[in-house]
Order: structure tokens, then C-alpha cells, then sequence
């Protein structure tokens, strides 16, 4: 029995069919955008070893990954775009408030950001994931500082864990809500 995807069978023998897989939107990130998953949390902690060396209340817990193409406008970006993200709820339970509104309000809030370069891992070609992607470790690094420079020039309190290191990250997702956000 030979096995086939409808999907494919769908384009016919002289159509574009490459074109149409590989087409990015003009609208698209570019590619090697530094990419962040985005979880609002009500409480989120980091350890190494078993000491906790960061931790944040309401707020946000991130995973953070540099591409080796990235530079510090891209961090900066970022930094931006998350802390004006507009997920937490309103009066009227709606997303429409962002941390700055929050802290804006007196609410307490915080950021715990966590170095992640796993969030680069490409499974596209095989079950073990490549990082050929992610930025070699000085370069990721300074930027990581860098974005974490960006986040605490908001005002809203950022805890982070060691980069590089082994950590284990527990959070309670609020919601859940999670986005993977890239600059």
C-alpha cells in the first residue's frame, strides 16, 4: 500500500508547489528574530541546585532565545513589545492591560526571565532537536543581559537565573495564557 498526504496531492503536476511552502507573508518576523515564550503567571521561581535565585508574583515568567543573527536593537525590541503586551484582564475582563498598566495602577507586578536556547530547537528534520539556530554562548549572553538591561528600564521588577546554567523552573500559568513573541 503506498501511503501519500492529501495535502500535497492537492497541487498538480506543473503547479508551484515549492513557492507556495516556502512563501513568507510580507508581513512575516524576520528571519532570526529574538524570540521570547510569553507566560502570564501568578507566581514563577527559578532554582539552581536547590536554591531559589529568582522569582517573581503576578507578572511574567519568560523563556528567552537569542538567534545568531540578533543584535541589541532586537533585545531592546523585545523588551518593549513584552512589557506593552496588552494580556492581562480589564474591569470588563477583557486582555486589554499591559504590565506598565498594571504597575501604572499600584498593582505589584514582576518579570522572571529565563535564558532558554532550547526555545530555538528546529525538529523539522529529525526527532533530535538541532539549535543551530540559537547564538553561541558569549554572543547570547550579552544580548540576554542586554534585553534584561531593556526589561529593568521599564521599572517593572526583573529577576532572572544564571545563563547557561542547569535550572529548574516552576510557574503557575494564569489563564493559561502563552505566547511566543519574536522581534
Amino acid at each position: 500500500m503506498k501511503w501519500t498526504c492529501d495535502c500535497l496531492n492537492r497541487f498538480g503536476p506543473n503547479s508551484d508547489r515549492d513557492a507556495f511552502f516556502t512563501t513568507r507573508s510580507p508581513n512575516a518576523v524576520p528571519l532570526g528574530a529574538m524570540r521570547a515564550v510569553v507566560q502570564r503567571v501568578t507566581g514563577a521561581q527559578v532554582e539552581i541546585e536547590g536554591k531559589v535565585v529568582g522569582k517573581c508574583g503576578h507578572g511574567l515568567c519568560l523563556l528567552v532565545a537569542v538567534h545568531r543573527e540578533d543584535d541589541e536593537s532586537r533585545a531592546r525590541k523585545l523588551a518593549e513589545k513584552i512589557v506593552n503586551l496588552r494580556i492581562f484582564s480589564d474591569d470588563e475582563g477583557k486582555m486589554n492591560l499591559s504590565l506598565l498598566d498594571l504597575s501604572s495602577r499600584g498593582t505589584a507586578v514582576g518579570i522572571l526571565a529565563i535564558s532558554n536556547f532550547t526555545v530555538y530547537g528546529d525538529c523539522s528534520k529529525s526527532r533530535r532537536p538541532s539549535f543551530t539556530a540559537s547564538a553561541p554562548f558569549e554572543a547570547g549572553k550579552s544580548l540576554f543581559d542586554g534585553f534584561l538591561v531593556a526589561l529593568s528600564a521599564s521599572g517593572i521588577p526583573v529577576e532572572t537565573g544564571e545563563f547557561g546554567a542547569d535550572m529548574q523552573v516552576s510557574l503557575v500559568n494564569d489563564g493559561p495564557v502563552t505566547l511566543v513573541v519574536e522581534c
